[in-house]
């Protein structure tokens, strides 16, 4: 009974992190994303000037 609970326990964590670096990965592309969107406004002001 012991080691089937640890072996639960064990899949639980490692579901988790697989989860969480896919969701760290997406934030990543996200936060990219915005940057670029920064630079090309601010590559538009610049010009304009």
């Amino acid at each position: 009974m012991f080691y089937k609970a640890l072996i639960l326990m064990f899949g639980i964590v490692v579901t988790t992190m697989v989860v969480g670096c896919n969701t760290v990965k997406g934030v990543g592309k996200d936060v990219q994303a915005g940057g670029e969107a920064i630079s090309t406004s601010a590559q538009k002001v610049s010009n304009k000037m």
